[in-house]
């Protein structure tokens, strides 16, 4: 990219307002026929399905403002960006930021978010069509996404769950940066699930096993489905199971029936539903997202409540699905200690954050520092913990280190 060239950012109101062809050339741009997606949030069908269902956007609190980088005309780079007028389906906390802003006398919503909502899997955020300038896209949409937020007045640009050299090159144009954890599963070239349990310490493959047989012990019968064997009466049932897990987690579920209309109809091969049947009624299910090299567990539910049934559809059918389909992780959601004993291990994530006020700017950069110091604190002391063989631990963490 010439330096005398200009780039033109401009901010959308809606997904559609961009070719979709144009969006997933950035969003996916290693993309090839019959291969799925690198991150399937990313693209203009799961974010249009966001938007045409009114998951997002009026009365929801999520307001798109996707920017859009064009150099002499193409679209070199675009970034999933949202106002939000509260800090809820983020997964990545800044309640406190808030509360602590609005007790000084600020008004701390609006702000700006790039983000997938609802949706706490790493993902790139900074989406440069290929053979681009990555980091001069990068510049570009950042210099953007805080030229808008200080020009309209917003407190502050938050950009969650973003891949790691994004959280590096944000740091070097000035934005703060934040750490969190989640627990990741690595597929070590396993051949089976018994593979992967002949990693793991005598114990807790005694405790994996009997989970296994406890969650289908009732008589019933498990069921993986995605692409044509999809059908609407499991969407049907699996809203079922949503509101349920909604309405005791968050209150008011945050996607609407019609998204799940719209999987069906533009999503169904980039999406993995696990049943729990009885006589063949689903009485429970879990709901995967397929990327090219990672499957990423999203919602759970049931109507019936069994031993282990969530340890089961949740981690354990998403492992072997992993296995039988050369998948390299699974990334289980947010938060939730319970999973290092089921093999998934603790992982940093990385968030960007730009605040309008200095004084402000510089409190919250302080408790940056010390929290990310605590999470590092707390990974390790949680890997010390692994249910794998030392040796294998040992092994895997200088593989991904």
């Amino acid at each position: 990219m010439d330096g005398a060239d200009v780039v033109e950012i401009t901010a959308l109101t809606s997904i559609d307002e961009i070719d979709a062809q144009d969006w997933d050339r950035c969003a996916d741009p290693e993309g090839a026929p019959g291969r799925p997606p690198e991150n399937p949030f990313l693209t203009h069908r799961f974010l249009k399905a966001l938007e045409d269902s009114r998951s997002v956007g009026r009365g929801s609190g999520w307001a798109p403002r996707h920017l859009v980088a064009r150099l002499g005309g193409r679209v070199i780079g675009v970034m999933p960006l949202y106002a939000k007028g509260h800090s809820q389906g983020e997964y990545v906390f800044d309640h406190a930021w808030a509360h602590a802003y609005e007790r000084a006398g600020g008004e701390y919503y609006p702000k700006l978010q790039a983000a997938v909502p609802f949706t706490p899997a790493t993902g790139r955020r900074f989406l440069a069509a290929p053979g681009e300038n990555r980091a001069a896209v990068v510049s570009a949409l950042v210099q953007g996404a805080v030229q808008i937020t200080a020009s309209n007045g917003l407190s502050s640009l938050h950009i969650t769950f973003c891949e790691e050299d994004e959280w590096a090159m944000g740091a070097e144009v000035g934005l703060l940066q934040r750490t969190g954890e989640q627990f990741h599963w690595r597929n070590r070239g396993y051949a089976d699930f018994e593979g992967f349990l002949a990693d793991l310490s005598s114990r807790k493959r005694k405790q994996i096993r009997r989970e296994r047989r406890e969650a289908t012990d009732s008589g019933l019968t498990i069921r993986a489905l995605t692409g044509d064997a999809l059908e609407p009466e499991h969407w049907d049932a699996f809203w079922r199971f949503y509101q349920d897990t909604g309405s005791r987690k968050w209150g008011t579920p945050y996607l609407t029936r019609d998204f799940f209309n719209r999987l069906q109809e533009s999503l169904r091969d980039e999406t993995l539903l696990v049943l729990a049947e009885r006589d063949g009624r689903p009485v429970a299910g879990a709901l995967n997202f397929i990327g090219a090299e990672s499957l990423f567990g999203r919602y759970w539910g049931c109507t019936e409540h069994h031993p282990c049934l969530h340890f089961e559809l949740c981690y354990y059918q998403a492992i072997d699905w992993a296995i039988a389909h050369g998948l390299e992780t699974v990334e289980a959601g947010a938060q939730g200690e319970h999973k290092l004993a089921r093999g998934y291990l603790p992982v940093k994530t990385h968030s960007l954050h730009w605040i309008a006020d200095a004084g402000f700017r510089r409190a919250v950069a302080e408790y940056l520092e010390a929290e990310r110091e605590a999470v590092g604190d707390e990974i390790a002391w949680l890997s010390e913990r692994s249910p794998f063989r030392k040796s294998d631990l040992t092994q895997d963490i200088e593989e991904h280190d």
